[in-house]
């Protein structure tokens, strides 16, 4: 990584020295926890026990755990660029001896703002200095044989009582209280292309444009689903999200298991504090629908390039819903010998649509679309071995790497190691949908 300065130089050189000194208005730095139930990921899973949200879920009875090697990193997405001031770290008996606290507002460029290479493990509070809607402990060295594992990842962030308008999310204090369960509002961010007045949402028998109602009070359903659409009420450029909201929770995610037809994001918010974002990233969101295509096009092997172009503009259709994939189709046996290799006997098609002999067996299923069905299954929940060779379903990475977080329902068993764009909490108070172009 390239060095920010030379006080950053002189931090790596120095064991225990603070890379920024603390704030100097410490009394101003908040005691809730920023980083309590945000995404999480990380480099690395010992196995499927030890997910990364474990270190953010606010129970002291659960952890993430890394493997067994260096370097290894635990990321927060906080939802928007905070001022951090103390990072609190509860290790595990397998702790960084050599690591850093660093900050992004892209989580691809990082700054250091702690440092330290003969910490000593147990619970850690750093007084820091920084600004970034990402925060990742990034481990260098272990300080035992195995890997690295917190009970809890907090992050501390500067008091205001007047915070700052999110130019994607915009004023959320606005927003009218729930009757029913949750208060949902739509928002335009077709980046001008569209005007309220041509973006429709549809649920149960309801039709509007979001400039006649930009808000749905949710009541109770099951299995539900919530419909947009660009241009007119049943116009060609359409998408969905899915649900399921009960009498005081809401479970629901994006979902590009059979396609992508818009950029779509959530932001579910709880009473208790929960805040949790999950859909394509702001990138996406910033760029045309044609770079978008092109950008398919461009990540994903030649096999998958024809699923940007066969129902091109309105939509990239997942692998099993494209003629190509399908039996009888040019790329039929893409996955078909991989399967077998592992004891699956199943089409390129019941693979990517996780059906056939694997309907009901999700972690085979996902460990072939990942290809790390090869591996022991103790690494099939291992981010960081995810889609290293082909065969492997491109189609989903793509999604996942323009995601939030990198979360996304690319087939059906995504959710297998924590890896798809699904959110539950109770005591829901608003959700925010997102709809690009």
């Amino acid at each position: 990584m390239k060095l920010r300065s030379a006080m950053t130089a002189l931090a790596l050189l120095l064991p225990g020295y603070l890379a920024l000194t603390a704030p100097a208005n410490a009394a101003a730095c908040g005691t809730s926890d920023a980083a309590l139930n945000r995404p999480a990921t990380a480099s690395s899973t010992e196995s499927g026990a030890f997910p990364a949200s474990a270190a953010v879920d606010g129970n002291s009875g659960t952890r993430w755990s890394s493997a067994f090697g260096d370097p290894q990193w635990l990321q927060v997405d906080l939802g928007s660029s905070q001022d951090i001031c103390q990072v609190v770290l509860n290790w595990e008996a397998a702790y960084g001896k050599a690591f850093q606290i660093q900050v992004s507002d892209n989580a691809a460029n990082w700054t250091s703002i702690y440092s330290t290479g003969n910490a000593t493990g147990g619970n850690q509070t750093l007084n820091v200095s920084g600004k970034g809607r990402y925060i990742r402990m990034y481990g260098t060295a272990r300080g035992t044989q195995y890997g690295y594992s917190l009970w809890s990842f907090d992050v501390h962030t500067g008091e205001s009582t007047n915070p700052p308008v999110d130019d994607f999310w915009g004023d959320t204090a606005s927003i009218p209280p729930a009757q029913n369960v949750v208060m949902v509002k739509v928002l335009n961010r077709t980046n001008g292309q569209y005007p309220d007045s041509q973006v429709y949402w549809s649920f149960n028998g309801q039709t509007h444009s979001i400039a006649e109602q930009p808000y749905l009070d949710m009541p109770v359903n099951s299995a539900g689903r919530m419909y947009f659409y660009l241009g007119s009420p049943n116009g060609r450029y359409q998408d969905f999200i899915e649900f399921t909201v009960g009498s005081d929770v809401f479970n629901g995610n994006t979902t590009r298991v059979d396609g992508f037809g818009l950029k779509l994001a959530l932001r579910l918010h709880a009473h208790d504090g929960y805040d949790v974002s999950v859909g394509e990233d702001q990138a996406t969101f910033a760029e045309d629908r044609s770079a978008t295509f092109q950008r398919f096009q461009n990540e994903v092997p030649s096999e998958f390039d024809s699923l940007a172009t066969v129902e091109a503009p309105y939509r990239i259709p997942a692998p099993g819903n494209a003629p190509v994939f399908q039996p009888g189709g040019a790329h039929a046996d893409y996955f078909t010998s991989y399967a077998a290799s592992v004891g699956v006997s199943a089409t390129t098609q019941q693979v990517t649509g996780c059906a056939g002999p694997l309907a009901n067996d999700a972690g085979r299923c996902s460990a072939i679309n990942r290809h790390v069905a090869q591996l022991p299954q103790s690494q099939w929940s291992d981010p960081s071995l995810f889609y290293k060779a082909a065969p492997a379903n491109y189609y989903a990475k793509f999604w996942h790497d323009h995601a939030i977080g990198h979360l996304a329902y690319g087939f059906p068993y995504d959710d297998y190691a924590g890896r798809s764009s699904f959110i539950s909490h109770g005591d829901p108070q608003w959700l925010l949908v997102a709809v690009g172009w």
